[in-house]
């Protein structure tokens, strides 16, 4: 898709995505699920008309300024208002999806199974691991690391699906009139609640500290009525952690296939600024947990930074 800026003279401006081909609105991924966030209700742009037959959408100009171009220009509570009012909208997301979950709606239909985790996992050993980091895996670290990675899969997809907007980070929230509002949701699926947290919290795009982890993440559970004291809450808290530091790990590794083939495949070196932060991410996750202490070893032969 391509966007274009259309300034009008006697009326807001709008925003055209423009199509490669034409398409039946109706049958558009784009449209069917905006029809659905909207009905949660959160905050997307509003799709102001279409042409089927030249494969355009006029959409609600939300403006230039992403949730990470803005954070910049902030204070410290501004930055934790803003990112508490994006674990919100992930919780109401969850919430609402599950009691308007119908065929009508494309996200129903398809989820993170461990079909497509596997593949993430696979994307990153083919793109990073081998392509970008020249990486020469002997037959023996070939069969270990496909034994470790799917562990990942297997256990994510077991989880409970809930309503996944699958890429819920700075770049895909814009501030417009002091409000977040969600794009780029057209690959929307049913997946492990810890996914957009995930998403939003390990963004290769932003620094967090570790505490404003944990406190962003406490304050997602308490928006699911997970009380912070007791036996009982800090039992599903440390589980939640637990299946938010796997999902994590999968995400970051998947992120860096993507990096990765856009250097070697497609020639873009813009995400390479990104890898170092990810890279630590993983790194970070990989201490934290015993249970990838093989998985660390098979990969800091040939990634230093995991050493």
């Amino acid at each position: 898709r391509r966007y274009v800026r259309i300034l009008l003279r006697n009326a807001p401006s709008q925003v055209l995505a423009v199509y490669p081909q034409p398409f039946d609105v109706e049958q558009l991924p784009f449209a069917n699920v905006a029809r659905l966030m909207a009905a949660m209700p959160v905050p997307v742009p509003a799709i102001l008309a279409h042409s089927n037959e030249l494969g355009i959408l006029a959409l609600q100009d939300l403006g230039d300024v992403t949730l990470q171009a803005h954070l910049g220009a902030t204070t410290r509570a501004e930055h934790a208002a803003l990112y508490r009012q994006a674990v919100t909208l992930i919780a109401r997301m969850q919430q609402r999806g599950r009691d308007l979950a119908s065929d009508r709606y494309l996200p129903y239909g398809i989820a993170f199974d461990v079909e497509k985790l596997t593949w993430e996992l696979q994307f990153f050993v083919k793109h990073f691991l081998e392509a970008y980091r020249g990486a020469a895996l002997s037959a023996t670290e070939r069969e270990s690391l496909g034994v470790e990675l799917l562990l990942f899969p297997e256990e994510l997809a077991a989880e409970p699906r809930v309503f996944c907007h699958r890429d819920y980070h700075s770049r895909n929230l814009m501030l417009h009139d002091g409000q977040l509002y969600i794009i780029d949701f057209q690959d929307a699926r049913m997946g492990p609640d810890t996914y957009d947290l995930v998403s939003l919290l390990r963004d290769s795009y932003m620094d967090f500290s570790e505490r404003e982890v944990d406190e962003l993440i406490a304050f997602f559970l308490a928006l699911r009525g997970v009380g912070a004291e007791g036996e009982g809450a800090d039992m599903q808290a440390g589980r939640f952690r637990r299946r938010f530091d796997l999902m994590a790990l999968q995400r970051n590794l998947k992120a860096l296939g993507t990096f990765g083939f856009q250097t070697t495949t497609r020639g873009n070196p813009v995400y390479i600024q990104y890898i170092p932060r990810t890279l630590a991410y993983v790194r970070s996750n990989m201490e934290r947990d015993a249970r990838f202490g093989r998985l660390r070893e098979i990969l800091s032969t040939h990634v230093e930074e995991l050493r």
